[in-house]
């Protein structure tokens, strides 16, 4: 994406151009990614469209799901994914009928969702989910087979930073075997919820127990592999795993 700065008078109203009266760049400008398609309808208030919430719930998820419809039937796939600046590289086996149809550049719905606790409420109606999750919406494209490695190790290391660099090169036969598809994130929305219980007034003074249940950060503990070649200490990256903080 170039990096062009472009005068605000062309992109913007007057009234906008009150409250901004500097430069962005069109990369910055972008950061704005709500639409007639990622506009909220319940709950606005929870939601967002500011780029750095946006990427800030995507660092710390690794796991989509892709929204797509073929031939009239919806699908909606599980995969691992990486983000790089405003581009989101999703990856899997060149035989995937997923990543076979959204490479045509039909129309996609990638979602992640991370949670955070359960809401406890007074009432079944008013009990929920802390959570903050993304919707973007748009097309993908296939990587060329020139960035194919360089897309993956953007993968990779979103998923599990330092791991690249400790593993074997991919082989090109892998490279045949693996697609990669790269989808600009131009159209997106947040939602987050947050806190404790909304309860009906009348419901507070009820002798039932309400509040949150907080779910830990993500964390692991390494567990070798079978085959493991003897004397292998585990590596830092895997040792101190951690998912980005919110």
């Amino acid at each position: 994406m170039c990096e062009c700065v472009i005068p605000l008078a062309r992109i913007l109203s007057p009234s906008k151009m009150e409250e901004r009266k500097y430069l962005f760049t069109l990369h910055e400008f972008m950061s704005d990614l709500l639409s007639s398609r990622t506009k909220l309808g319940r709950y606005p208030v929870r939601g967002s469209h500011d780029f750095a919430t946006i990427a800030a719930i995507l660092d710390e998820g690794f796991f989509c799901h892709v929204g797509f419809v073929v031939n009239g039937q919806p699908y909606v796939i599980p995969t691992g994914f990486g983000r790089d600046g405003h581009t989101l590289y999703i990856h899997g086996s060149a035989a995937s009928r997923m990543l076979n149809e959204a490479g045509k550049g039909i129309a996609l719905s990638v979602t992640v969702t991370l949670v955070d606790g359960l809401v406890l409420a007074r009432s079944a109606f008013h009990s929920s989910v802390n959570y903050r999750s993304v919707v973007i919406l748009g097309a993908a494209e296939p990587v060329p087979a020139a960035g194919k490695v360089r897309a993956l190790k953007t993968i990779s290391d979103h998923i599990i930073p330092g791991r690249w660099e400790s593993l074997r090169p991919v082989k090109p036969q892998e490279l045949d075997q693996t697609a990669v598809l790269r989808m600009e994130i131009v159209e997106a929305s947040a939602k987050v919820r947050t806190g404790p219980p909304v309860d009906e007034e009348e419901d507070y003074g009820l002798p039932i127990w309400a509040g949150t249940l907080d779910f830990a950060p993500l964390s692991a503990t390494p567990k070798p592999d079978p085959r493991l070649a003897s004397g292998l200490p585990v590596p830092e990256h895997a040792q101190r795993y951690r998912r980005p903080k919110k």
